[in-house]
């Protein structure tokens, strides 16, 4: 009985040496010229990429870099060196005269509308992609094909229609006709849809065995598995939401109603008197992008995910 368990023990110890031995010879070059090519060409790849990374990233920020230099410009040097990096002479002009705009009231504005529409796009859009992934009834089908072709039609299209259906249910001039409209994305809903049919129905089953209705199942157990598509939807509806202005040009003529961007535009296009005012413009308009960009930086890793996660489903 030990002689065969014996030549057992030496049959499995030669085939892993014939496994070594093969896993060897296919991971060894051809030849040893082979293997240093590669070996110098990788890290000349390496550099190649990061410069090519580099180049291109100098070039998308350069325009925010004379955007921050010409706003602590004098209109002068604005004008006669509009793409120069440093100021002659550095002056914070142009943030004292938006000071004694509107400038606290559009700001205020946007914040009021841009907090609304985010939060109740996020939770509409999570409502409906988690029904079209979920819940079955007649017609579904039809309504998610109308949700992508309402992704196909230019936004410009509507904004008639939009102005004669807030003038005709009384709420234009109103923060309603700002907010409304807006709540609810069709791209938003596409996005939450698309996440959640990844995410296993036997979690939700278990669930409803246990008692939980429909609602309690969206808002505590799939919602929160969702988070990566729920952080990625509200950086986009914040960041849609605070430049949206198409919108609210046809939604208030009210000063008082008028966000950032009707405000800054008023002030680009004559609303500071005579002369360019370049500074002003750009001080203006790099206040406005400061919020945007800290919402991007606090929530840029579960954005990643988010896309990564709708690239692997598809």
């Amino acid at each position: 009985m030990s002689q065969p368990a014996s030549d057992a023990r030496v049959t499995q110890a030669d085939r892993a040496r014939a496994a070594i031995e093969t896993e060897t010879l296919l991971v060894r070059p051809a030849s040893g010229d082979g293997g240093s090519v590669v070996a110098r060409s990788s890290p000349m790849k390496k550099v190649a990429v990061y410069a090519a990374l580099l180049v291109f990233a100098l070039i998308y920020i350069y325009p925010f870099v004379v955007q921050l230099s010409t706003s602590f410009k004098t209109n002068q040097d604005a004008v006669s060196n509009p793409l120069a990096l440093i100021p002659d002479p550095i002056t914070t002009a142009a943030f004292h005269r938006i000071a004694q705009t509107d400038f606290p009231l559009w700001f205020m504005n946007s914040v009021i509308v841009t907090v609304c529409v985010t939060l109740g796009r996020v939770f509409l859009d999570s409502l409906a992609g988690y029904s079209l992934a979920r819940l079955k009834y007649r017609g579904r089908d039809a309504v998610f094909t109308a949700i992508l072709a309402v992704m196909a039609v230019p936004g410009i299209v509507l904004l008639i229609p939009k102005f004669l259906v807030l003038n005709s249910l009384g709420m234009y001039n109103t923060y309603s006709a700002l907010i409304v409209p807006l709540l609810v994305d069709a791209a938003g809903v596409f996005i939450m849809k698309q996440f959640f049919e990844s995410i296993p129905a036997s979690v939700e089953e278990a669930a409803r065995i246990d008692g939980a209705g429909t609602f309690r199942i969206f808002w505590s157990i799939v919602l929160p598995m969702a988070r990566p598509a729920v952080i990625t939807l509200t950086i986009l509806s914040f960041q849609g939401s605070w430049n949206e202005l198409a919108h609210f040009i046809i939604a208030t003529d009210k000063p008082a109603l008028f966000t950032l961007t009707r405000g800054v535009g008023q002030l680009t296009s004559g609303g500071l008197g005579s002369g360019k005012q370049f500074p002003i413009s750009m001080a203006a308009a790099l206040l406005m992008t400061i919020p945007t960009a800290l919402v991007f930086i606090a929530f840029q890793r579960y954005f990643t995910q988010g896309a990564n996660a709708g690239a692997e489903k598809g």
